[in-house]
């Protein structure tokens, strides 16, 4: 079986992968889609891993039975290109790093370490024991936090939110989460986003992107939440409007934001703004690119997914992680 493995984060794992991969596996590795070669690579190959697959090597791969993504995201696979049959798969692992994020980002947020810390770099003593003009800040145990979208991300980060004492609530788009068996206070559909709003200090999105989620937070869902709330996102970007964020932060209309999910990417290399307006004049943002899940656990467990999906493939057994098959 040859396998060509265009992920460049799966190279840490290598040696993990090697050893669990079917006996006898061919393996080539690539950086990158753009690597030359690689439609020669793909030609005869079963197997691609990648999160990519443009229509070129689409095309190309004429005895692919697998393209398996190294992470959830599917949508840069061109699946209308593939030979008919060819299945789709992805892996996740994500969640337990992301919800480490969550857990930092509103501690960091809420309890102004991010400002403590700029400031003790200039000798200043920004805490209220010191200076009666800095409020006092609050800690976890008495947060609301609200999800908009509870899948694994957001129910993970809510185990770990809720060992603080923390209280908890959700909305999803189907509204169909057991509020009880997750120790939430409540939990709704949609429609429950403004409630959900007025009640939260720290708002974490993990909600898909789609048409009907695209700018869910925008500068009136912002107001409900208030001065002294945080927005984190884990999701995608878009799902929040990004100059109603930007002026809600610039205006201190919320309290802060962590923001790993933006509304540009570089197109190759790691150079590039992550948006038009200036988010990194922000004292009160924290900016990181699109790092939130990216641990060595998560993707020594992507590759281990990876490596047992192969050997069902070798073995003639059912898929895991199927997300679609080539028509």
């Amino acid at each position: 079986m040859k396998i060509v493995i265009a992920d460049a984060n799966l190279r840490q794992c290598r040696s993990e992968l090697g050893l669990a991969l079917p006996a006898g596996s061919e393996v080539v590795w690539a950086d990158r889609m753009a690597d030359p070669g690689l439609e020669a690579a793909v030609a005869d190959a079963d197997v691609l891993v990648s999160g990519r697959c443009p229509a070129g090597i689409a095309a190309a791969g004429k005895a692919l039975k697998l393209v398996h993504a190294a992470g959830a995201g599917v949508e840069k696979i061109d699946i209308g290109a593939l030979p008919s049959g060819t299945v789709v798969a992805n892996t996740f692992h994500h969640e337990d790093s992301i919800a480490e994020y969550v857990v930092a980002s509103a501690i960091l947020l809420r309890r102004g370490f991010l400002a403590q810390d700029r400031a003790l770099r200039t000798g200043e003593w920004a805490s209220p024991a010191h200076d009666p003009a800095v409020p006092w800040p609050e800690a976890l145990s008495s947060a609301t936090v609200g999800f908009i979208g509870f899948g694994h991300i957001g129910a993970r980060a809510w185990e770990r939110l809720r060992a603080f004492g923390a209280t908890g609530l959700a909305v999803t788009r189907r509204g169909t989460t057991d509020a009880a068996a997750h120790g939430l206070e409540w939990a709704g559909a949609i429609d429950d986003l403004g409630a959900l709003l007025d009640r939260s200090d720290v708002v974490v999105l993990s909600a898909p992107l789609t048409p009907q989620t695209t700018g869910i937070i925008g500068a009136a869902e912002l107001a409900r939440m208030g001065p002294r709330s945080i927005l984190i996102n884990v999701g995608r970007g878009p799902l929040v409007q990004e100059r109603a964020l930007y002026e809600a932060l610039a205006d201190r209309g919320i309290l802060g934001a962590a923001i790993d999910v933006w509304y540009a990417y570089p197109d190759g290399g790691n150079r590039a703004a992550p948006s038009a307006l200036p988010f990194h004049e922000l004292p009160n943002a924290l900016l990181t690119p699109h790092s939130s899940g990216l641990t060595r656990q998560t993707f020594a467990g992507r590759a281990a997914d990876i490596a047992a999906n192969i050997g069902r493939l070798a073995a003639g057994e059912p898929l895991a992680n199927v997300v679609a098959v080539a028509p």
